[in-house]
């Protein structure tokens, strides 16, 4: 208990949780891709093994949204912008695919691995950021398999990573002609079902894994979820009111930057393992 009230871990967490929702709020993006490597590089300060440490960052990272995900929704729902539509038929397929990742594939693969899959999916995102490419909108959202299938396929590679969704759930809706607007939005409704479904896989199967640390509720980390998810719901709001003010397209890409030297330190801890 008293490790879990120090003030150099809790200051740290906040700091991580600042920056995050700051972040979220400023450049429209998850805060995924920064909890994760730093999440591990606190743990590992703290003697939780490089293995286990990846893990348990990319399963709190998950379980944040779950909270910052509802004051996000609500904002894009007030302005009439989420298709619910889509929603309720990728809700399904989201659920599955994020149960067989995170109950299945999560818990097999070893913590180097899924660092490795990590740092090749923050590249790609940050590319994605870096040159501000629109896939061209070619044709329409496909039917209920179609949907289904996809939402299958965001569930697994969210749950694989910590992350939302949004850097597959936007181009995909993009590229089927829903507008960027309501894409953005709908993929915000669309990361609480995913992390939610994460979340339960991630706690079921870490029950069973020995040298969990003090706080841990399977592969959630508690300290660093209730701190982090505190601090980022505050400074979102302040994000998304700088974002009016600041060459946005231009810190895109000094954060896509930053993003592939978490991604470059996420690979050799996935290559050292």
């Amino acid at each position: 208990m008293t490790s879990l009230l120090d003030p150099l871990l809790i200051a740290e967490l906040a700091a991580l949780g600042l920056g995050t929702g700051f972040l979220a709020g400023l450049l429209g993006i998850g805060g995924g891709m920064l909890m994760v490597p730093f999440i591990t590089i606190i743990m590992g300060h703290r003697g939780v093994a490089s293995d286990l440490a990846v893990k348990m960052a990319i399963a709190t990272s998950m379980a944040t949204i779950i909270f910052t995900s509802v004051s996000s929704v609500r904002a894009h729902h007030k302005r009439g912008a989420v298709r619910w539509d889509i929603v309720r038929r990728l809700a399904p397929g989201i659920v599955i695919g994020s149960l067989l990742g995170s109950l299945g594939v999560f818990a097999l693969l070893k913590g180097t691995v899924l660092a490795i899959v990590f740092a090749l999916f923050v590249g790609f995102s940050a590319t994605q950021m870096f040159l501000d490419r629109k896939p061209k909108p070619t044709r329409q959202m496909p039917g209920t398999a179609g949907q289904l299938s996809a939402g299958g396929a965001i569930g697994f590679i969210s749950g694989l990573v910590g992350a939302g969704g949004g850097f597959v759930s936007v181009p995909f809706m993009t590229w089927c002609n829903i507008s960027i607007h309501n894409a953005v939005a709908t993929s915000a409704a669309l990361g609480f079902p995913i992390a939610v479904a994460n979340v339960l896989g991630y706690v079921v199967s870490g029950q069973s894994v020995q040298g969990l640390p003090a706080g841990a509720f399977g592969y959630i980390w508690l300290p660093a979820l209730v701190v982090i998810a505190l601090c980022s719901v505050l400074t979102a709001p302040l994000g998304a009111k700088a974002a009016h003010n600041l060459p946005v397209k231009k810190l895109k890409r000094v954060f896509a930057s930053i993003l592939y030297l978490l991604a470059a330190y996420m690979l050799w801890k996935g290559l050292q393992g």
